[in-house]
């Protein structure tokens, strides 16, 4: 009789904690705080004012260093208020830290390229402009030299030409690009780089003037 009585408390005892199990299991799993880094999307469903749409959210902006983050998914400040004590922040699975990391690794060597760029581009620069100051000062150096050589007592080259002698006694000499004749003892008679001789009267009578110039005594 004690015998059946104490197999009966087993049973009983037995079908207690198989009824309560679940219900210990849930309470562990509420107890058991949210990593926002690693959860289900399930998981993160269950918790509130989350749903459906936030989860996808959640999941897509990861990974977080911290709950507020939760912001920078979409989710709103309020949500955020209510499962703040109910979640955590895990340490990221490497996918998602490499992920993260990306767009910073990206965004250096942008930087890092352009700083090359630039460097080169005014090394470029630097180099075109010493090589323009020489080529600059070659010139105004050879001038120098020539003048150097050629000394003070050189004579300077005259714009007229050679007088050129008149072909009968008498002629005027014509210069064609301004219009005036110049009479012999003139310092232009046969001398204009455009001109030539005619008689006074075929000068005059093709339009030609006399130069103002006075005639040089004989």
């Amino acid at each position: 009789m004690r015998q059946l009585r104490n197999k009966g408390l087993a049973v009983l005892l037995g079908a207690i904690c198989l009824l309560w199990a679940p219900t210990l299991l849930a309470a562990k799993k509420k107890a058991e705080k949210v990593d926002l880094n690693n959860a289900t999307q399930q998981e993160l469903e269950a918790l509130p004012g989350v749903g459906a749409a936030y989860a996808q959210k959640i999941i897509a902006g990861r990974p977080y260093k911290s709950v507020s983050d939760l912001s920078k998914a979409g989710v709103p400040e309020k949500t955020i208020s209510e499962i703040k004590s109910l979640v955590k922040v895990g340490k990221a699975p490497k996918a998602e830290a490499e992920k993260a990391a990306a767009p910073a690794a990206m965004s250096e060597k942008k930087s890092t390229t352009k700083e090359t760029k630039e460097s080169k581009k005014e090394s470029t620069t630097s180099t075109t402009s010493a090589a323009s100051s020489a080529a600059a000062a070659a010139p105004a150096a050879a001038s120098g030299s020539s003048a150097k050589k050629a000394g003070p007592s050189a004579p300077a080259a005259s714009s007229a030409e050679s007088a050129q002698a008149p072909p009968a006694k008498g002629m005027v000499w014509v210069n064609t690009e301004t219009k005036v004749f110049h009479r012999e003892g003139d310092r232009w008679y046969g001398k204009t780089k455009h001109g030539k001789y005619m008689t006074e009267a075929d000068a005059l009578a093709a339009g030609f003037r006399e130069s103002k110039e006075k005639m040089k005594a004989k």
